[in-house]
């Protein structure tokens, strides 16, 4: 009968283990890879995925006026798009508005 030593089966599972270890580190970085060979950082990443300042619909805080929600989140055109806002200086906390930011409209 063939007997294995115990030391070439060690041996065997530290280059399988370090092997598996290599294979998931070039599956994350195949994953930071564009379509035209351009590397990422993670940070980039990161940056690309922050979130808008605001959401479509959006609900006035208290001591906001049109004016800084626009600048906040970036829409010109809150009035146009609100017709139930009859007077751009009575907006109260609590009023539910639609937002589109301007980069948006660009795209459309």
């Amino acid at each position: 009968m063939l007997r294995i030593n115990s030391t070439s089966t060690a041996s065997a599972e530290a280059i399988c283990g370090y092997c598996a270890l290599f294979l998931a580190l070039m599956l994350v970085l195949s994953c930071c890879e564009s379509s035209d060979g351009e590397y990422y950082t993670v940070q980039q990443i990161h940056k690309d995925h922050v979130e808008r300042p605001c959401d479509e619909i959006y609900v006035v805080r208290e001591g906001e006026t049109l004016h800084t929600i626009s600048e906040k989140c970036g829409d010109p055109y809150i009035v146009e798009e609100n017709p139930h806002i009859q007077d751009p200086d009575d907006v109260f906390p609590g009023l539910v508005i639609k937002i589109t930011p301007f980069k948006d409209r660009l795209r459309s």
